[in-house]
């Protein structure tokens, strides 16, 4: 087995993870081992890829090929840092085409279809770039591998694997639902009809339970007890030690308790890595949820309407009627910006960062009409598209300033309603008892 040099894998005035590209780099080749065929048990060859995929992640892309018995296999691991919060994709996959669409799936992710009582379990499989297609192959195939030791020594239990393996594969016609729940929230489902909502797919992100915080290898940090003094706590910025989001190096977050005028009093977090430059900003409602929702709508008019202030909670969802546009909740985080911030943050989010605008998952039709929709942000930051701005928080915490106030804005309605049970769901407030929880 050959021997890397510690060099070789740790690079030599540079990042680990070099960009990927198409020229011919020295520096950006894959490094090769001797290893194991684990189906002929001779010597194949495993190929190691140390990349950054642009306006994703980096990742570990790996591949074995044997020349003896053309057994094959490759791996995709997420080389960055673990999300703040786990994230769940639900996909109702009606017909072929939904089949083809690209999924990213980590190691640390379960997959499930409630249709036929089918689970792939966190940590069974190693990360994977496929499609949804690939993972009932994949899955197909494991189930296949020793099947024809199972019809000597249990062919009762054979037979069954045969029927529910014929059930898979009768599901590529579609009609059946996927699951995929992923605590480190480094699994991705494709939107092919982006930047357009997809009614079929709906996204969650949720708080890790302490359990899979252990499954991840996250320690938790001895909590302390709070300060009763709320009001030393307004006059403090409060300032702890974090990991830059974007290149991973220590980084420093800093916390405050801030009242807005003629709302409520918001905890705002801002970090700053000093070694690349990154900068974000987080907003959390200090109070609690109100009793009903609201639903704010602006009429862009002017220009000036760009530098409102505006507090985007995380449970408010963003839509522009004009634009066929709809953002859903967490989609952005908690803000506390202007029109324009937020307006850049989404064209950012779903242009300028999207995944699947460039390289090999790139298609020209995809990326004219991303390319188009980019073109319409800013056709509206600069005053030249009338639109309208919808901001509909289920938990009533966000906030769009009225710059007439305390008179009511002409251009501006807020409307307040009562939550449906599936917002309630969605907030945690259905099982929740505030009375009596003692008995």
């Amino acid at each position: 087995m050959s021997v890397i040099a510690e060099e070789n894998v740790r690079g030599i005035g540079g990042s680990v993870f070099k960009e990927i590209s198409a020229d011919n780099d020295e520096d950006n080749q894959p490094t090769e081992i001797e290893s194991l065929c684990m189906n002929c048990y001779q010597n194949g060859m495993t190929r190691i890829l140390l990349t950054k995929i642009p306006f994703f992640k980096e990742v570990i892309i790996s591949s074995f090929t044997c020349p003896n018995c053309s057994w094959s296999n490759t791996e995709i691991q997420s080389a960055g840092r673990i999300q703040d919060q786990a994230i769940a994709y639900t996909l109702k996959v009606k017909s072929k085409q939904d089949m083809n669409r690209e999924v990213v799936k980590a190691d640390s992710a379960t997959t499930r279809i409630p249709e036929v009582d089918f689970e792939i379990p966190p940590y069974t499989q190693k990360g994977s770039l496929s499609t949804i297609e690939g993972l009932i192959d994949r899955a197909v195939a494991g189930l296949e591998q020793d099947q024809q030791l199972r019809n000597a020594t249990a062919p009762a239990v054979a037979v069954k694997i045969d029927e529910f393996i014929d059930k898979l594969k009768k599901l590529k016609e579609g009609g059946f639902t996927l699951v995929i729940d992923d605590p480190s929230g480094n699994s991705f489902v494709e939107n092919p009809f982006a930047p357009q909502k997809d009614e079929a797919l709906s996204v969650s992100h949720y708080k890790r339970t302490p359990q899979q915080d252990a499954q991840l290898g996250i320690k938790a940090e001895d909590e302390e007890k709070p300060s009763n003094d709320i009001d030393c706590m307004r006059n403090e910025v409060l300032t702890f030690n974090t990991n830059c989001p974007e290149c991973n190096a220590p980084a420093s977050t800093n916390m405050k308790i801030v009242q807005i005028p003629h709302f409520k009093e918001v905890i705002i977090m801002a970090t700053n890595c000093d070694d690349c430059g990154h900068r974000t900003n987080e907003v959390k409602s200090g109070g609690a949820t109100e009793e009903l929702g609201t639903k704010i709508t602006l009429h862009l008019t002017n220009v000036s309407d760009m530098s409102r202030d505006l507090l985007k909670s995380e449970t408010c969802s963003i839509l522009i009627p004009e634009l066929e546009f709809e953002l859903g909740m967490a989609a952005v985080g908690g803000k506390f910006t202007t029109l324009e911030g937020l307006l850049k943050d989404i064209k950012d989010l779903i242009v300028s960062k999207n995944p699947f605008t460039c390289g090999d998952s790139s298609t020209s039709d995809r990326t004219e009409k991303l390319k188009l929709f980019g073109e319409k942000i800013d056709k509206i930051m600069a005053g030249e598209m009338d639109v309208h701005i919808v901001l509909d928080d289920p938990a009533g915490n966000s906030y769009l300033q009225n710059v007439y106030a305390p008179d009511p804005d002409p251009e501006m309605t807020t409307e307040k309603y009562t939550r449906t049970f599936e917002q309630n769901e969605d907030l945690g407030l259905n099982d929740m008892k505030t009375e009596g929880y003692q008995e």
